[in-house]
């Protein structure tokens, strides 16, 4: 298949996850606050999710996607010059993650930058990885989508706590001949960034009073209208601008927030269902972490293919999008 042309020098040659190992069911939940496994499962498409240990933070998860991508590629990090680490819930806001990670595998010169942008962020991450090798100054960036979202989640609250849990992916992205880039979208509605939050300091956004309880904060009907609205609209846009259509896409991989807002976007835009993957069922939200995660369920169960062009799609807490099209590379 030819591409119109897009500036990429960048390809991903390494891939990795990592999820922990409690698992929090629909039934577990039941026992916590009032709700049932049909009615979640009905709602959002969510059977379980993850849950870190006590003791185990979002650097924890990070290294482990690292060490997992090592384990499965000939790959090594030595001569990794960027380090960027996607995520909302850090152990630390400084040191960074990606600070934290340049000292775990003893990576001897790299800049290290955290990026929160929400669900979006591992999206983000890679486009910025993709700019950086453009300016030519750098070859080599490991990029990684971590949450530990379990940590910061009201359990009093039963239309949240339902959804989310941790997970981590990570992504090695290196200057290639040919690259793999093909298109990139971003879009934000910072006006309804109001609907989905975790206060910090201040008690208001936008002039509006939030609860200042530090924990996740979501006006689920708001962000759902909005997303079913906006992503499609995103994905013509983007699909327009490099001449394609959604029979050129072998893969979609949306963020994984609620698997109703999937179905309802594949309907919008005419992607088939079976052509979109997700990890929604078996790992909740895990937003930044949720795009790698279902990338690396298909890359297991052997269903993507080096050449595939892929469409990653993040979108959420900003408002935010961050989209990608990709010819895969692994």
């Amino acid at each position: 298949m030819s591409h119109p042309s897009f500036q990429s020098a960048a390809a991903l040659t390494a891939f990795g996850s990592y999820v922990p190992d409690r698992i929090l069911t629909n039934e577990d939940l039941s026992r916590i606050v009032d709700t049932n496994h049909e009615w979640i499962v009905q709602r959002t498409g969510i059977v379980e999710r993850r849950i870190s240990a006590e003791d185990e933070y979002c650097s924890d998860l990070c290294f482990a996607a690292v060490r997992n991508m090592l384990e499965r590629y000939p790959v090594q990090l030595q001569d990794v010059d960027f380090v960027l680490v996607a995520t909302t819930t850090p152990d630390t806001f400084f040191p960074s993650m990606a600070a934290r990670v340049q000292a775990e595998f003893g990576i001897a010169s790299c800049g290290a930058v955290d990026i929160q942008a929400a669900c979006a962020g591992f999206v983000a991450a890679l486009q910025i990885a993709n700019g950086l090798i453009l300016t030519g100054v750098h070859r080599k960036i490991l990029v990684i989508g971590t949450e530990t979202l379990s940590k910061i989640t009201d359990y009093t609250d039963r239309t949240t706590c339902i959804l989310f849990g941790d997970g981590s992916g990570a992504a090695l992205v290196e200057r290639a001949d040919k690259g793999a880039f093909i298109g990139s979208y971003v879009s934000t509605s910072g006006g309804e960034g109001h609907q989905l939050y975790r206060s910090s300091l201040s008690s208001s956004i936008n002039g509006k009073e939030i609860l200042a309880n530090g924990k996740i904060v979501q006006n689920g009907r708001e962000v759902y209208k909005w997303a079913v609205s906006q992503v499609p609209r995103g994905i013509n846009a983007l699909l327009e601008r490099y001449s394609l259509t959604v029979e050129d896409i072998d893969w979609f991989v949306p963020h994984s927030a609620n698997m109703r807002i999937i179905e309802s976007v594949c309907e919008k835009t005419g992607i088939p269902i079976e052509r979109t993957l997700s990890s929604i069922e078996h790992y909740g939200n895990t937003s930044a972490a949720s795009i790698p995660l279902a990338i690396d369920l298909a890359l297991k169960e052997g269903r993507m293919s080096e050449g595939d062009t892929v469409l990653l799609y993040g979108f959420g807490g900003g408002l935010t999008e961050s989209a990608l099209l990709l010819r895969w590379t692994l």
